[in-house]
């Protein structure tokens, strides 16, 4: 049952008893020479009722209150920051490469620079992520997994929150992004049902919500206002052209969502 019919199921009990109540005292003290010590202890068993009642009432509406926006997200310490459910991790991108490539055509923010994202899930204890890795597919894996590959790696990361506003799409994203598992990597990035990206992933999984928007794809480096000569080769081996203009998303147009908010950089010490 849910919190908001327990909660209409409660009160109309209440309304219920106390009709009883009144009623029982109505008959006992109009039809019956009912003393005044058996009236008042009618009337305090009837506002102690009441009063019982009207708490649950109170509390489970407090309950169903703090359920239905989103607030009541589990939460995990994790290395140096405190992590909740829906949480996405954003990993940093290296100057060379397919990491830098992505980067050089993306690239929002002068201090933010992106190839990776996923979303985080707390679950009994256990932090988790789900994402697109371009070498096991997508996947739902442990948290340190993807943290200490990248800390190997020397990428940093960081935590991005989803607002306030549109933390209640939280729960159901989850639960889409557990359905879009098993399905491998989608290296030609240009969009289909079979296979996906990492922030392809993302994007589905909060579709329902409009949380992000599909935008056309550039593969020009800006500097030079050309195609990136790494995308050419890198279309070229594929044999397709550079899919110039196609719908899309990528890690640093997510992260420059006006609906995420910083958290922090995740701090990870190798020894």
């Amino acid at each position: 049952m849910n919190l908001s019919k327990t909660f209409y199921l409660l009160f109309d009990a209440f309304k219920r008893t106390s009709q009883v109540h009144f009623e029982y005292y109505l008959w006992n003290g109009i039809n019956s020479k009912t003393n005044e010590s058996q009236k008042h202890l009618l009337q305090h068993s009837n506002s102690t009722m009441k009063k019982s009642i009207l708490s649950l009432l109170i509390t489970v509406a407090f309950s169903f209150l703090l359920f239905s926006t989103g607030k009541a997200q589990e939460t995990i310490s994790f290395h140096n920051l405190i992590l909740q459910t829906g949480d996405l991790i954003f990993v940093g991108a290296k100057p060379d490469q397919l990491s830098g490539a992505i980067n050089r055509v993306t690239q929002r923010q002068e201090n933010a620079s992106f190839d990776h994202v996923g979303i985080l899930e707390v679950s009994e204890e256990t932090l988790f992520v789900l994402h697109a890795s371009p070498m096991k597919g997508s996947v739902r894996e442990p948290l340190d997994s993807l943290a200490l590959e990248s800390a190997q790696k020397g990428k940093q990361m960081a935590i991005y929150r989803i607002s306030e506003e549109a933390s209640p799409l939280i729960p159901d994203a989850i639960q889409q992004a557990k359905l879009l598992l098993g399905k491998p990597y989608n290296w030609s990035y240009v969009l289909n049902d079979s296979s996906l990206y990492c922030s392809d992933f993302v994007e589905r999984a909060f579709r329902a919500g409009e949380l992000f928007q599909l935008e056309p794809m550039t593969f020009k480096n800006p500097k030079t206002g050309e195609i990136d000569p790494f995308w050419e080769e890198f279309y070229n081996k594929l044999g397709m052209e550079v899919p110039e203009g196609k719908p899309g998303c990528n890690p640093n147009g997510l992260a420059a969502n006006k609906n995420l908010n910083k958290v922090g950089d995740l701090i990870i010490t190798l020894h």
